[in-house]
Protein backbone atom coordinates (compact mmCIF):
# COMPACT_ATOMS: atom_id res chain seq x y z
CA UNK A 1 0.00 0.00 0.00
CA UNK A 2 1.41 3.53 -0.54
CA UNK A 3 2.85 5.38 2.12
CA UNK A 4 3.46 8.56 2.84
CA UNK A 5 7.05 8.80 1.45
CA UNK A 6 9.16 11.77 0.25
CA UNK A 7 9.19 11.98 -3.46
CA UNK A 8 11.49 9.10 -4.60
CA UNK A 9 12.75 8.10 -7.83
CA UNK A 10 12.24 4.03 -7.07
CA UNK A 11 8.74 5.50 -7.49
CA UNK A 12 7.98 6.52 -10.76
CA UNK A 13 9.11 2.91 -12.11
CA UNK A 14 5.83 1.42 -10.36
CA UNK A 15 2.63 0.43 -10.93
CA UNK A 16 0.29 2.50 -9.34
CA UNK A 17 2.16 5.63 -10.75
CA UNK A 18 1.99 4.43 -14.66
CA UNK A 19 -1.38 3.44 -13.74
CA UNK A 20 -2.36 7.09 -12.33
CA UNK A 21 -0.44 8.72 -15.40
CA UNK A 22 -2.46 7.11 -17.17
CA UNK A 23 -5.65 7.92 -15.34
CA UNK A 24 -4.38 11.93 -15.70
CA UNK A 25 -3.65 11.80 -19.10
CA UNK A 26 0.14 13.04 -17.99
CA UNK A 27 3.16 11.86 -19.48
CA UNK A 28 5.38 10.12 -17.36
CA UNK A 29 9.11 11.78 -16.47
CA UNK A 30 10.85 12.91 -13.14
CA UNK A 31 9.16 15.81 -11.54
CA UNK A 32 7.92 15.99 -8.54
CA UNK A 33 4.77 18.23 -8.92
CA UNK A 34 3.33 14.94 -11.40
CA UNK A 35 4.56 12.78 -8.41
CA UNK A 36 1.86 14.99 -6.03
CA UNK A 37 -0.40 14.21 -8.10
CA UNK A 38 -0.01 10.58 -8.60
CA UNK A 39 0.21 10.14 -4.86
CA UNK A 40 -2.99 11.69 -4.23
CA UNK A 41 -4.78 9.62 -6.56
CA UNK A 42 -3.35 6.76 -5.92
CA UNK A 43 -4.01 7.25 -2.00
CA UNK A 44 -7.45 7.99 -2.29
CA UNK A 45 -8.03 5.19 -4.70
CA UNK A 46 -6.53 2.40 -2.66
CA UNK A 47 -8.89 3.88 0.33
CA UNK A 48 -11.69 3.12 -1.85
CA UNK A 49 -12.48 6.83 -2.42
CA UNK A 50 -12.82 6.79 -6.25
CA UNK A 51 -16.47 5.53 -6.69
CA UNK A 52 -19.80 7.21 -7.66
CA UNK A 53 -21.56 8.89 -4.25
CA UNK A 54 -18.40 9.70 -2.94
CA UNK A 55 -17.76 13.32 -2.52
CA UNK A 56 -14.47 15.31 -2.36
CA UNK A 57 -13.60 18.57 -1.62
CA UNK A 58 -10.06 20.08 -3.11
CA UNK A 59 -8.31 23.09 -1.61
CA UNK A 60 -5.88 25.48 -3.84
CA UNK A 61 -6.52 23.45 -6.88
CA UNK A 62 -5.37 25.60 -9.34
CA UNK A 63 -5.44 23.55 -12.83
CA UNK A 64 -4.28 20.24 -11.76
CA UNK A 65 -6.00 17.41 -13.47
CA UNK A 66 -7.09 15.66 -10.17
CA UNK A 67 -10.74 17.19 -9.75
CA UNK A 68 -11.41 15.82 -13.62
CA UNK A 69 -10.18 12.67 -12.50
CA UNK A 70 -11.82 12.34 -9.80
CA UNK A 71 -15.23 13.40 -11.03
CA UNK A 72 -14.62 10.73 -14.41
CA UNK A 73 -15.08 8.08 -11.60
CA UNK A 74 -18.51 9.99 -10.32
CA UNK A 75 -17.33 11.17 -7.45
CA UNK A 76 -19.34 14.78 -6.26
CA UNK A 77 -16.22 17.41 -6.08
CA UNK A 78 -16.18 21.06 -4.61
CA UNK A 79 -12.89 22.25 -6.23
CA UNK A 80 -11.63 25.16 -4.11
CA UNK A 81 -8.64 28.20 -4.86
CA UNK A 82 -7.98 31.89 -3.42
CA UNK A 83 -9.64 34.87 -4.93
CA UNK A 84 -8.77 36.13 -8.49
CA UNK A 85 -7.82 39.18 -7.84
CA UNK A 86 -5.36 37.54 -4.67
CA UNK A 87 -4.04 34.72 -6.43
CA UNK A 88 -3.09 37.57 -9.41
CA UNK A 89 -1.12 39.43 -6.66
CA UNK A 90 0.90 36.41 -5.77
CA UNK A 91 2.06 35.44 -9.44
CA UNK A 92 -0.42 32.64 -9.62
CA UNK A 93 -2.62 33.50 -12.55
CA UNK A 94 0.40 35.01 -14.56
CA UNK A 95 2.04 31.68 -14.44
CA UNK A 96 -1.58 30.04 -15.69
CA UNK A 97 -1.87 27.91 -12.43
CA UNK A 98 -5.42 29.65 -11.46
CA UNK A 99 -8.52 28.28 -12.66
CA UNK A 100 -11.24 30.89 -13.25
CA UNK A 101 -13.92 28.71 -13.37
CA UNK A 102 -14.62 25.21 -13.01
CA UNK A 103 -14.43 24.06 -16.97
CA UNK A 104 -11.07 25.40 -16.83
CA UNK A 105 -10.30 22.13 -14.43
CA UNK A 106 -11.19 19.82 -17.78
CA UNK A 107 -8.85 21.23 -20.36
CA UNK A 108 -7.39 17.18 -21.04
CA UNK A 109 -11.30 15.88 -21.55
CA UNK A 110 -10.40 13.59 -18.90
CA UNK A 111 -14.13 13.31 -17.72
CA UNK A 112 -17.06 13.75 -20.11
CA UNK A 113 -18.03 17.42 -20.06
CA UNK A 114 -21.83 17.25 -19.29
CA UNK A 115 -20.60 14.09 -16.11
CA UNK A 116 -18.79 16.79 -15.25
CA UNK A 117 -20.98 19.95 -15.35
CA UNK A 118 -23.05 17.61 -13.32
CA UNK A 119 -20.86 16.81 -10.35
CA UNK A 120 -18.12 19.78 -10.09
CA UNK A 121 -18.95 22.89 -8.27
CA UNK A 122 -15.76 25.72 -8.63
CA UNK A 123 -16.09 28.05 -5.35
CA UNK A 124 -13.38 30.33 -3.33
CA UNK A 125 -12.12 29.48 -0.50
CA UNK A 126 -9.33 31.17 2.53
CA UNK A 127 -7.99 27.75 3.86
CA UNK A 128 -6.92 29.83 6.91
CA UNK A 129 -10.95 30.40 7.73
CA UNK A 130 -12.24 27.11 6.32
CA UNK A 131 -16.12 27.58 5.69
CA UNK A 132 -18.26 26.21 8.78
CA UNK A 133 -20.60 24.93 5.98
CA UNK A 134 -18.10 22.52 4.96
CA UNK A 135 -18.01 20.76 8.62
CA UNK A 136 -18.74 16.68 7.86
CA UNK A 137 -19.97 17.15 3.97
CA UNK A 138 -17.02 15.12 2.46
CA UNK A 139 -15.76 11.54 2.10
CA UNK A 140 -12.17 12.82 1.44
CA UNK A 141 -10.17 16.29 1.03
CA UNK A 142 -6.85 17.00 -0.65
CA UNK A 143 -4.16 19.65 -1.70
CA UNK A 144 -1.16 19.34 -4.03
CA UNK A 145 1.93 21.63 -2.47
CA UNK A 146 -0.82 24.41 -1.35
CA UNK A 147 -0.46 25.00 2.73
CA UNK A 148 2.87 25.56 2.85
CA UNK A 149 1.53 29.25 0.97
CA UNK A 150 -0.51 30.09 3.88
CA UNK A 151 1.84 32.79 5.63
CA UNK A 152 3.58 30.67 8.11
CA UNK A 153 4.30 27.69 9.16
CA UNK A 154 2.16 27.69 12.06
CA UNK A 155 -1.13 28.53 9.62
CA UNK A 156 0.37 25.19 7.43
CA UNK A 157 -0.30 22.83 10.40
CA UNK A 158 -3.62 24.76 11.72
CA UNK A 159 -5.05 24.27 7.91
CA UNK A 160 -3.87 20.57 8.53
CA UNK A 161 -5.91 20.14 11.45
CA UNK A 162 -9.11 21.96 10.79
CA UNK A 163 -9.40 20.65 7.55
CA UNK A 164 -10.17 17.30 9.40
CA UNK A 165 -13.37 18.77 10.35
CA UNK A 166 -14.66 18.60 6.62
CA UNK A 167 -14.38 14.94 6.88
CA UNK A 168 -17.49 12.31 7.41
CA UNK A 169 -16.56 9.49 9.43
CA UNK A 170 -14.03 7.31 7.98
CA UNK A 171 -13.20 9.81 5.66
CA UNK A 172 -9.87 10.62 4.22
CA UNK A 173 -6.95 13.40 3.74
CA UNK A 174 -4.54 13.48 1.19
CA UNK A 175 -1.87 16.56 1.46
CA UNK A 176 1.68 17.30 -0.14
CA UNK A 177 3.93 19.93 0.64
CA UNK A 178 7.50 21.53 0.57
CA UNK A 179 9.97 19.43 2.54
CA UNK A 180 13.47 20.65 3.42
CA UNK A 181 16.16 18.13 2.92
CA UNK A 182 18.95 20.49 3.79
CA UNK A 183 18.00 20.93 8.15
CA UNK A 184 15.98 20.31 10.63
CA UNK A 185 17.22 23.44 12.49
CA UNK A 186 17.34 26.50 10.03
CA UNK A 187 14.12 26.97 6.92
CA UNK A 188 12.36 29.26 4.91
CA UNK A 189 9.45 30.94 6.41
CA UNK A 190 8.37 33.69 4.25
CA UNK A 191 4.67 35.16 3.86
CA UNK A 192 3.96 33.11 0.59
CA UNK A 193 5.98 30.42 1.25
CA UNK A 194 7.77 27.77 4.29
CA UNK A 195 9.82 24.77 3.70
CA UNK A 196 8.40 22.23 6.56
CA UNK A 197 11.73 20.65 8.28
CA UNK A 198 11.02 17.15 9.93
CA UNK A 199 10.26 18.59 13.16
CA UNK A 200 7.44 20.63 11.30
CA UNK A 201 5.91 17.47 9.49
CA UNK A 202 6.35 15.56 13.43
CA UNK A 203 5.13 18.01 15.26
CA UNK A 204 2.05 18.04 13.02
CA UNK A 205 1.33 14.37 12.92
CA UNK A 206 1.51 14.40 16.93
CA UNK A 207 -1.56 16.53 17.15
CA UNK A 208 -2.97 14.86 14.61
CA UNK A 209 -2.62 11.35 16.33
CA UNK A 210 -3.53 13.27 19.37
CA UNK A 211 -7.14 14.43 18.18
CA UNK A 212 -7.92 10.64 16.96
CA UNK A 213 -6.71 10.79 13.56
CA UNK A 214 -4.43 7.34 11.85
CA UNK A 215 -1.35 9.32 10.16
CA UNK A 216 1.01 7.16 8.18
CA UNK A 217 4.90 9.29 7.72
CA UNK A 218 7.87 7.74 5.28
CA UNK A 219 10.54 10.01 5.89
CA UNK A 220 12.93 7.79 3.45
CA UNK A 221 14.67 10.02 0.82
CA UNK A 222 15.55 7.91 -2.39
CA UNK A 223 19.27 8.66 -3.27
CA UNK A 224 19.18 7.62 -7.15
CA UNK A 225 20.95 9.99 -10.11
CA UNK A 226 17.86 11.48 -11.03
CA UNK A 227 17.28 12.47 -6.58
CA UNK A 228 20.70 13.85 -6.71
CA UNK A 229 20.46 16.57 -9.27
CA UNK A 230 18.93 19.87 -7.51
CA UNK A 231 17.15 21.94 -10.08
CA UNK A 232 17.60 25.92 -9.38
CA UNK A 233 16.05 29.02 -10.13
CA UNK A 234 14.42 29.58 -13.31
CA UNK A 235 13.62 25.98 -12.50
CA UNK A 236 13.30 24.75 -16.37
CA UNK A 237 15.00 21.38 -16.23
CA UNK A 238 12.61 18.33 -17.39
CA UNK A 239 14.44 16.64 -13.90
CA UNK A 240 12.65 18.03 -11.01
CA UNK A 241 12.90 16.27 -7.86
CA UNK A 242 14.41 18.29 -5.67
CA UNK A 243 14.91 21.97 -6.20
CA UNK A 244 16.90 24.64 -4.53
CA UNK A 245 14.32 27.32 -2.68
CA UNK A 246 16.78 29.94 -1.12
CA UNK A 247 19.69 28.25 0.59
CA UNK A 248 17.39 25.14 1.43
CA UNK A 249 17.13 22.07 -0.80
CA UNK A 250 13.24 20.95 -1.18
CA UNK A 251 11.43 17.78 -2.04
CA UNK A 252 7.85 16.69 -1.94
CA UNK A 253 6.59 14.96 1.03
CA UNK A 254 3.05 13.49 1.21
CA UNK A 255 0.39 12.81 4.63
CA UNK A 256 -2.19 10.37 4.66
CA UNK A 257 -4.71 11.22 7.32
CA UNK A 258 -7.56 9.15 8.10
CA UNK A 259 -10.76 9.67 10.35
CA UNK A 260 -11.82 6.79 12.32
CA UNK A 261 -15.47 5.71 11.49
Amino acid sequence: MLGSQLCKEADFSTSWFVHACGKLREEMRYHRKLWEWCYIFEALRERNMLMPFKSGLGFGVGKEPLTAAFASYGCEVVATDMDADEAKEQGWVETNQHALNAMDLNNAGICDPHQFRNLVTYETADMNRISDNYVERFDFTWSSCCFEHLGSIEHGKRFIVNQMKCLKPGGVAVHTTEFNLSSDEDTLEAPILVIYRRRDIEAMVSELRQEGYRVTVDYTAGAGPYESFVDLPPYHNPVHLRLKLGEYVSTSIGLIIEKEK
